[in-house]
């Protein structure tokens, strides 16, 4: 490795570590390395082993939550400042076994626990290793996710321990040690969906994501992207968010997506003559973008489909149209951005030619395989685990993607180490659910929502945006969407005839756009510490670029037939075609340039234009149309005569 590249590979690490809570693992285990490896290729073994045929959800859950906490002791320090520290303290060491003993207390002890229990009470025993257990699961989290959702949690015990007595949101009360064993030895809280889900679906596509780069297959979508758009106006940005976009799908991490694809994409965008704030805000945009892809859509996709009881490839149908929205918003504010700079494409000699790339197409099986499986009816389990497979033998074919043993062994590490964030996210999310369901939480504060806004649908959704927005920026994705799940999408479906999946995928969108909006927007910010730009402008230039995430969501609640809700032909196809016009217009708008650069008037009517086309009404959309018309000629008019006016800043 060259020194260069060691300084970048360096930077790139710092960032992760700045901007990514979930990389500040230990960098130099010492002699404790072989256990870290053996208990993560086994932890990736045994999901692979019982992917076809899991225990019984509790037990499953248990022992994926063992060798998750354990792994996160041995690897997280106490304090991000100790990273570097060679080996692991003594009381690391402990409390790790302490957390293997904890969740095999409930595997061997299942039936007493979670049946016989029901009638003869829990003993003083049961509490005890409840109490450490929820303890040792919060201090877990704090280490590998944050201290945001560990004060969302803690706030949730509070609730449930003392908040009876308050107004509009008491409840019947909870002792304290009732409140622990119901916490732990229940398959409604910390055993529930968010950590079910986490130990079957999650876990292998997580592994699969972790294939794709082991092997270099990941590298495919790159010049896939490059290929494709690459000698287009803007061809670097388009190609970067291209690639970033198939990435992110996969990572289910805005921020380390980021910075991943960031450290080659963003310094190629300016080197192209993108400014560096553009050229950070387009990789954010993307990268977080990626999470609302199909066909893998990030960890929370997973538990979206058994929260409303909908097949993963209904979930996929479902997502095309809005995430297709998505990318076009970012792809035409890439274009207008360029038309803006005079970029062009790139030259023919330094893209990927046809031929390279009709050689390596076989790299793409392993996504097909995954849709084959699903949409022949099979779980997302099965189609994770053909995925895989698919993945694992098409990389022996040629000797850039083929694994040796070592490669192996390291492969089936990091699928484990790339899932603890996730485990410590979704067993911490199951506290907060947890106490939701025990008191009837989420109802009370979806009533509160309705009351506070007045019954005014509008408003609703406003407050909904916003409570999901301000989780969004403490929280993962993962744990994002359990909590408003709970807590704001009721306030969608029970106070209005909104469908389910549109509620769902309202507070869904929200959630993730958070890493990109101002003032906490981490993956703006890792972009802008690449590009070495002002890392609130890349915030801002990140919401210009996605503006359709703020947008399309209040589209499809409104107007359910863009998530394929009573969908015909004669209602879909107009719908689609005015929603990308409307994109085209607010995108326009947002950058500022459209034919050419806009007045302060000219972009006003491009914004509302936009928005009046998104709206599901004729009376409304045509009126819209025609204010992007009336621009579209001005401009014309003023390019073809020369005439210069002045432009809005």
């Amino acid at each position: 490795m060259s020194q260069e590249q060691g300084d970048k590979e360096l930077s790139r690490d710092e960032l992760l570590k700045k901007y990514d809570r979930e990389s500040t693992y230990r960098t130099n285990l010492g002699k404790w390395a072989i256990l870290v490896s053996i208990l993560g290729i086994a932890l990736t073994v045994f999901h692979l082993w019982t992917a076809d045929d899991p225990y019984r959800s509790v037990i499953q859950g248990a022992v994926h939550l063992a060798g998750g906490m354990s792994l996160i002791y041995l690897l997280y320090p106490f304090k991000q400042s100790m990273t570097g520290r060679k080996g692991i303290p003594w009381y690391d060491i402990l409390l790790s076994l302490t957390a293997l003993f904890s969740n095999f207390y409930i595997v061997f002890n299942y039936e007493h626990l979670f049946q016989s229990s029901v009638v003869a009470g829990f003993g003083l025993f049961d509490k005890i290793v409840a109490t450490i257990f929820v303890l040792l699961l919060l201090e877990g989290t704090r280490r590998a996710v944050g201290l945001p959702i560990v004060i969302i949690a803690l706030i949730a015990i509070g609730y449930g321990l003392w908040g009876s007595g308050l107004p509009h949101f008491g409840h019947a009360g909870f002792e304290f040690d009732r409140l622990m064993t119901d916490l732990v030895y229940s398959s409604e809280a910390i055993f529930g969906t968010p950590i079910q889900i986490s130990s079957t679906y999650i876990y292998l596509f997580l592994f699969f994501g972790v294939m794709l780069v082991q092997t270099n297959i990941g590298q495919f979508f790159n010049d896939l992207a490059f290929g494709a758009t690459g000698r287009f106006t803007g061809g670097t940005a388009k190609a970067a968010v291209f690639a970033s976009g198939m990435q992110g799908m996969v990572t289910g991490s805005s921020v380390a997506n980021t910075v991943s694809s960031g450290s080659f994409t963003i310094p190629m965008m300016k080197r192209a003559g993108f400014k560096p704030e553009f050229a950070a805000a387009a990789e954010a945009s993307a990268s977080t973008g990626g999470q609302i892809m199909p066909p893998i859509m990030g960890a929370a996709a997973f538990i979206m489909i058994e929260t409303i009881n909908v097949p993963y490839s209904d979930i996929i149908l479902v997502a095309i149209i809005p995430a297709l929205l998505y990318f076009t918003g970012v792809f035409i504010g890439t274009h207008f951005e360029a038309r803006k700079l005079k970029i062009y494409g790139l030259p023919k000699s330094e893209l990927p030619s046809p031929s390279y790339l009709l050689k390596q197409i076989d790299l793409l099986l392993p996504l097909f395989a995954i849709l084959f499986m699903l949409y022949s009816g099979y779980t997302p389990t099965t189609a994770a685990l053909w995925g895989i497979f698919a993945a694992f033998a098409i990389s022996f074919v040629r000797s850039s993607t083929r694994l040796s043993l070592k490669d192996i062994l390291h492969t089936l590490e990091q699928g484990a180490r790339i899932a603890l964030p996730v485990i410590a996210a979704c067993a911490s999310a199951g506290i907060i659910v947890g106490v939701v369901v025990f008191t009837g939480l989420g109802g009370k504060i979806a009533n509160g929502i309705i009351d506070i806004a007045g019954g005014n649908f509008f408003l609703v959704m406003f407050f909904t945006m916003i409570a999901c927005i301000i989780l969004g920026m403490g929280l993962p994705t993962t744990a994002n969407y359990v909590v408003t799940a709970s807590l704001a999408a009721p306030a969608l479906t029970q106070g209005f005839d909104v469908p389910q999946i549109a509620a769902h995928f309202f507070v869904f969108y929200f959630g993730i756009v958070a890493d990109i909006t101002p003032p906490v927007c981490l993956a703006a910010y890792a972009g802008a510490g690449i590009a070495r730009a002002n890392p609130m402008k890349a915030g801002v230039t990140s919401v210009k670029l996605a503006i359709a995430a703020f947008v399309v969501p209040y589209v499809f609640v409104t107007n359910p037939v863009l998530v394929l809700q009573d969908a015909t032909a004669a209602a879909l196809i107009p719908a689609l075609i005015t929603a990308f016009i409307g994109m085209t217009g607010i995108s326009a708008g947002m950058i500022n340039y459209f034919v050419t650069g806009n007045t302060w008037y000219e972009r006003l009517m491009l914004i509302g234009g936009g928005i009046m086309l998104l709206i599901p009404n004729l009376f409304i959309a045509v009126p819209g149309l025609g204010l992007i018309i009336v621009v579209y000629i001005l401009q014309r008019f003023r390019q073809n005569t020369g005439k210069k006016t002045a432009v809005s800043p």
